[in-house]
């Protein structure tokens, strides 16, 4: 069987990263393929990929100037593989001495293995994770110090494993394409991953976190702390604001909520309801506040405040917004409530409708909850219809 794996790498503006992605890969005994994807990069990346001669590694340029993402890039990767399986590889990360054999031990059809990431303190601390100081950039960071280090965790956690997905992941290439891929809604980038891990488990997925299969991860260098985007170590950019702003919004229109999942980073997903709101007292910060979180509004307002609405919030979705405010046709649930009453606490309730719901095992019939009066008519369950693109 071939054991043979493709790292896919997008890169924009990381050749002092991607060098050692790079290094740490070919350093691997497997007889694996890298494919760097360079998205437009302006730091001299396509310059030193046409410098190395490496006629194994395969490459694909947006030429620019506007960025892909990685949603277009790691679809467009996995969709140039040539092996049966594929490793979703950022290029701030460098690999352990046994990366490779580490994840394939654990690797069969429907089944989705993740690498465990050692990673500087510029993040909170998780029990998912190794934090361990050993520099935020590339000039801190001793790399032949890291392999024998790396190879020691290799030892100290060897088979063990959790439940769990982050990147980077490896699965069979045609489990990934049998779904359909990235989400383009989350394009450029920011909740994909959480979209498309939630589509794993839905489809039964078995999601494997090796312990003894290592990263160390400079975290967050493609966009949250790009110094080319405006960010630095620990410091966003204005462009990963406005991009996480933006498809935090379209996760929660998508899904019903926002992202969750337990301590070890496996997906928790709540069912996906149909539900409208109906709102009296509707003012135009209402409008902003409470869209994403229904499939549909009947409010008080103005036409003409709702047409703003949907001219200012449209460009960043690909939900027809003019829908949601059309009432031919019918909902499962409705929440009827007054905008003006809504405080910190009543908007909570909002926020997790969907575990509420679960909670409360729900059926046809009339209820209240504090400021909220919830008619359901049905209760039907829409998440499986979320899998497949």
């Amino acid at each position: 069987m071939d054991q043979r794996i493709t790292f896919v790498i997008p890169s924009r503006n990381n050749l002092e990263f991607l060098q050692l992605a790079y290094k740490s890969i070919k350093n691997l005994d497997g007889k694996h393929e890298i494919l760097v994807l360079d998205d437009a990069s302006t730091d001299g990346t396509s310059e030193w990929i046409e410098s190395l001669n490496d006629e194994k590694l395969i490459t694909y340029r947006n030429e620019g100037p506007e960025r892909i993402g990685i949603v277009g890039m790691f679809d467009k990767g996995i969709q140039m593989a040539r092996t049966p399986i594929i490793m979703a590889f950022h290029a701030d990360m460098v690999a352990s001495p046994n990366l490779d054999k580490n994840i394939i031990k654990h690797l069969k059809p429907l089944t989705v293995v993740s690498a465990t990431r050692v990673e500087p303190p510029l993040h909170p601390p998780g029990v998912e994770k190794i934090t361990l100081a050993w520099g935020n950039e590339v000039d801190e960071y001793d790399y032949e110090l890291s392999k024998v280090n790396l190879s020691k965790l290799e030892i100290e956690y060897a088979n063990k494993t959790t439940e769990g997905i982050f990147a980077p992941w490896c699965m069979y290439r045609e489990d990934f394409l049998s779904i359909g891929g990235h989400d383009e809604l989350f394009a450029p980038q920011s909740k994909e991953d959480s979209d498309l891990f939630n589509r794993f488990v839905l489809n039964g997925y078995e999601v494997i976190q090796s312990w003894d299969a290592l990263v160390y991860h400079f975290t967050s260098r493609g966009s949250r702390f790009n110094k080319h985007s405006g960010g630095s170590a620990g410091v966003n950019s204005q462009e990963w604001i406005d991009t996480t702003t933006k498809n935090g919004r379209n996760f929660v229109r998508k899904w019903g909520h926002f992202v969750k999942h337990d301590p070890l980073m496996k997906p928790v997903v709540p069912h996906k309801y149909n539900v409208e709101f109906v709102v009296r007292n509707c003012q135009a910060q209402h409008l902003q506040l409470l869209e994403p979180w229904c499939d549909r509004m009947s409010v008080d307002c103005s036409q003409d405040l709702i047409n703003q609405y949907i001219e200012s919030e449209q460009p960043n979705t690909k939900f027809d917004l003019s829908k949601k405010f059309n009432m031919n046709e019918k909902s499962d649930i409705i929440v009827e409530f007054d905008a003006l009453r809504l405080n910190n606490n009543s908007f909570q309730f909002i926020q997790n409708l969907s575990q509420i719901f679960d909670f409360n095992n729900f059926d046809s019939g009339e209820y209240e909850f504090d400021i909220f009066k919830v008619k359901v008519s049905q209760v039907k369950h829409y998440e499986m219809n979320l899998i497949n693109l």
